[in-house]
């Protein structure tokens, strides 16, 4: 198959719609998938040269930074481009990864060509609104949001919930691909106690972290409370903060107790996960979540809310802990237990953490990716030559 998936963000950004996809994309070209990735500029010296062979080509177009969020970038809507392009070679599928303005040219252009469409949903897009001060345009966002996916062949949610909730929303054809993790990447092997004393933690103290995109819809606030609430005088512990965004100088000023170490990646992302005890992740705006799936394979005992990866992969008090959807109180005093194991029990749900993400393959989940273009791909296929 000729695959075109299209797309607002790619390694080497850092995220986890990123990462998602660039799994995605090799995957399938390692199964002799023909891969056009089309994705904007990111502003990065030589980035059309690239990191290496790829197996996958790459259409590049120009970008711009998002309002209000200038670590992402939205792909101009090359329309005229992209009929060249695929009137040239045409593909089997389009697969709109992302809805910005390169997806929209691309689905209009696939719909001229009649070629088939598929898409993701990613991202709660129309639940940011309220976070960057733009929330009266929610239901225009989500009206917009509903038009684009109904006009694919399937939209693909990362969990049985997500998929459901689209469906009462008015989307069609919705169908789950979940998401995989990387257990020789993300292990408890990773532990570093060097890295762990330079946060200025001893073996014996206990290390609280967050890793995820520093903005405002994470809830990082709320992270930091629950690790002072769940502070006791028995036990030294330290709170770490892994990552980049629009709150990061906020944050580091208001909370100068909290270690904040940057973007981190591959290996030293790594180290970071396996050298911390306890995560803490209060977003209420996930998809999904890969953190969740990465801090599970690093051996964590991870404390989340009761939604996306949390439902699916967490048994609250046997691999992790669930606190009630959107209940910050409780989700302070569940952080609080969490805390207060003793090392045998917190020992036990690392274990169990950890043998849960095991199960959590990226070999499935490209399988089940390639099941579903290729149903999409055939069904529209007979549709296109019903018309003609």
């Amino acid at each position: 198959m000729r695959l075109a998936l299209v797309t607002e963000t790619f390694p080497p950004e850092v995220n986890g719609v990123s990462m998602t996809l660039g799994r995605l994309v090799r995957g399938l070209a390692n199964r002799g998938y023909h891969v056009q990735v089309v994705r904007p500029s990111q502003g990065l010296d030589g980035e059309e040269l690239g990191e290496g062979e790829k197996p996958y080509e790459e259409l590049i177009v120009p970008g711009r930074p998002l309002p209000g969020y200038e670590g992402l970038r939205m792909g101009r809507p090359e329309a005229y481009r992209l009929l060249r392009e695929w009137t040239y070679v045409k593909p089997d599928l389009v697969h709109v990864a992302t809805e910005g303005p390169l997806g929209l040219a691309a689905l209009l252009v696939a719909r001229a060509l009649q070629i088939p469409t598929s898409s993701t949903f990613h991202t709660n897009f129309h639940q940011y609104t309220g976070h960057y001060k733009i929330g009266l345009i929610e239901d225009f966002i989500l009206v917009f949001l509903r038009i684009a996916h109904n006009s694919c062949g399937c939209t693909l949610a990362p969990t049985k919930q997500m998929a459901d909730e689209l469906k009462a929303l008015g989307f069609k054809n919705t169908a789950v691909l979940s998401r995989g993790v990387d257990t020789e990447l993300f292990s408890p092997d990773k532990r570093d106690e060097q890295l762990r004393a330079e946060w200025g933690a001893k073996p014996e103290d206990r290390v609280v972290v967050y890793v995820g995109r520093v903005a405002s819809e994470k809830n990082i606030d709320l992270a930091v409370e629950a690790f002072r609430h769940s502070r006791s005088d028995s036990r030294r512990s330290v709170m770490v903060v892994v990552g980049d965004g629009p709150e990061r100088a906020r944050l580091q000023t208001k909370y100068p107790d909290i270690v904040f170490s940057g973007m981190r990646k591959g290996e030293d992302l790594a180290c970071h996960y396996a050298s911390s005890d306890i995560f803490l992740f209060p977003s209420i705006t996930e998809t999904f979540g890969n953190v969740v799936t990465e801090a599970l394979s690093s051996g964590l005992a991870v404390v989340t809310y009761d939604y996306a990866a949390g439902r699916e992969l967490i048994e609250s008090g046997v691999n992790g802990f669930l606190a009630g959807f959107d209940q910050p109180e409780q989700f302070m005093e569940t952080a609080k237990v969490a805390a207060e194991l003793d090392d045998e029990a917190l020992s036990s749900v690392k274990v169990q953490a950890r043998e849960t993400a095991m199960t959590v393959s990226w070999e499935r989940v490209i399988k089940e990716f390639k099941q579903s273009l290729e149903i999409v791909r055939n069904r529209d296929r007979r549709m296109y030559a019903k018309i003609l």
